[in-house]
């Protein structure tokens, strides 16, 4: 089922997440209904908290980035081949290598895309949706989808990294998302 996707100025955006046990109620059918949001809204990852659920649990398919890579691109982020992953818990351990920027958007934030620095790798400890730990470190843009996406389990969005000058330029159209001046071709559930 698609679920509508929180838009910015819902307070759930910016709640530090609680971790979940194995009997959270219907967590399969959530996972399963967060992967066919994303692909719905052409999204490569989405946190719990952007379907409305204050809990540490995001999906993140950067695959689908890395295939529609031309082989230049590709080159760039050797070894990435990406990853297609339920991450329950995380938390990261640490990060390393220099910062770069790439522009990111949000299906939260829609129509706003913006450089954000950040590290070139991290490393992650989280469980899958068998419940099974894993201790990983990831690189490149599949890094890159794994940082936006743990921000969301934090309480973080990807604008908060902005300068001041620029969050103050897009100031007008975050209050228009949260207002619900915005058309998307998914569906989007606006603060009241």
């Amino acid at each position: 089922m698609i679920l509508p996707i929180v838009a910015y100025g819902h307070p759930v955006l910016r709640e530090v997440s609680k971790d979940i046990t194995p009997e959270y109620p219907d967590l399969q059918k959530l996972i399963a209904n967060m992967w066919e949001t994303m692909y719905a809204s052409n999204g490569v990852g989405i946190a719990a908290p952007q379907v409305g659920k204050a809990i540490r649990l995001f999906v993140v398919d950067s695959e689908q980035i890395i295939n529609n890579l031309d082989e230049d691109e590709q080159d760039a982020y050797p070894g990435d081949t990406g990853i297609k992953e339920v991450f329950i818990n995380a938390r990261i351990l640490g990060t390393e290598g220099e910062e770069w920027a790439y522009t990111e958007g949000c299906l939260s934030i829609p129509k706003i895309r913006e450089d954000v620095d950040r590290p070139e790798k991290l490393t992650i400890r989280y469980m899958d949706e068998n419940f099974k730990e894993h201790t990983r470190t990831f690189h490149g843009i599949t890094a890159r989808v794994i940082f936006h996406e743990y921000d969301h389990i934090e309480g973080k969005l990807f604008i908060d990294y902005l300068k001041p000058l620029k969050k103050r330029l897009l100031k007008g159209r975050l209050d228009d998302i949260a207002k619900g001046k915005v058309r998307v071709d998914y569906k989007m559930s606006f603060p009241r």
